[in-house]
């Protein structure tokens, strides 16, 4: 279990937080979305780009005192400005600065996926654990009121027993230059990674069980362009005789998550967009988008979670869990599509 007799930052109000690496998800979603939580605020950035210094400065108010590099990023242990580290960069290098921020005494939100490997994401744990910081993973899915609600259902069972489900998200990834850190295996890329641990994820939430065993595939069309994984498929068994058929891509948009029961089916479409996630159900119900911004309220249930030392929502170890899924279905996809026991 999580631990929670981490460290509390002194009765403050608001928690400071660093942005590590300032690429598109920190500056157009992470850093505006700060401009509108209740228990927490933008104090610091960590760049390795120090023409984006000046931009960010002007723009936020930051002062030079809370402007980090890579190289000085381990100096953050002596601010007091700032409570939490968030990590926004490539995912090969979340561990490395998640036990940098660790060791810094400072909280640590992992963006997703947490780490390429179970063996990093174990360390990420070991090394918050062993500072007595709180560390939660940037699944904001998780936190959304739309998604909340079926998550729900998969207790209160409005529609029967769960017998199967569906769940698919992917995009058109032109590649660029390719020269993106998302296009190439060696640096965390592929669309598992990125866009398929959204279907994963989903499945084990609106289940609230864990898979038994997994059978997969992958496909790239593109091989002038993409090193890592630019399709893939998966299968996953739960108990119960309850099966999930997923799919990720860098190829095509997907974004559709269905759950069919005994009893009828209810279904979310878009089921991972920013904004819009919105839902209907066999008998007519319709999910209202939520109104508000989904990076907001995760980041401020983040912040609490530590202002009152609780667990949060999303603690590293379903990060982790997700990565042992993730590790099993490229061992099924690289041996003809065995089936996996996990």
């Amino acid at each position: 279990m999580p631990i929670t007799n981490f460290l509390i930052p002194n009765q403050k109000k608001k928690l400071g937080i660093a942005l590590v690496g300032l690429g598109y998800y920190s500056k157009d979603l992470l850093a505006p979305a700060l401009q509108l939580t209740k228990n927490c605020e933008l104090k610091g950035i960590v760049t390795g780009s120090p023409g984006k210094i000046p931009v960010w400065k002007s723009k936020y108010g930051l002062e030079d005192k809370n402007i980090y590099n890579y190289e000085n990023m381990h100096k953050i242990a002596n601010n007091d400005d700032i409570d939490v580290v968030y990590i926004v960069l490539p995912n090969a290098l979340h561990m490395k600065y998640s036990v940098i921020a660790a060791e810094a005494g400072k909280h640590v939100w992992c963006e997703k996926p947490m780490a390429p490997t179970v063996k990093e994401c174990q360390t990420i744990i070991n090394a918050c654990r062993k500072n007595k910081v709180q560390l939660t993973v940037g699944y904001r899915m998780q936190h959304e009121p739309v998604t909340q609600k079926i998550i729900s259902w998969a207790a209160s069972k409005p529609f029967g027993e769960l017998k199967d489900l569906s769940a698919e998200a992917g995009f058109r990834n032109g590649g660029g230059d390719g020269t993106h850190w998302k296009l190439h295996k060696e640096l965390g890329g592929g669309a598992m990674y990125d866009m398929g641990v959204y279907p994963l994820n989903a499945v084990r939430y609106a289940t609230q069980m864990e898979p038994l065993a997994v059978t997969a595939r992958t496909e790239i069309s593109r091989p002038e362009i993409f090193t890592a994984d630019e399709t893939t498929f998966f299968n996953l068994e739960f108990p119960g005789g309850v099966h999930a058929k997923c799919k990720t891509s860098f190829a095509e948009n997907l974004n559709e998550l269905t759950v069919n029961c005994d009893k009828g089916w209810y279904s979310l479409s878009p089921f991972q967009s920013y904004t819009g996630v919105k839902g209907k159900t066999s008998n007519g119900q319709i999910l209202q988008p939520f109104q508000g911004n989904q990076q907001a309220v995760q980041m401020d249930e983040d912040a609490k979670a530590i202002m009152n030392n609780k667990n949060p929502l999303v603690p590293g170890e379903e990060g982790l869990s997700d990565i042992r899924i993730v590790e099993a279905i490229f061992k099924s996809a690289s041996s003809d599509g065995q089936r996996i026991e996990l």
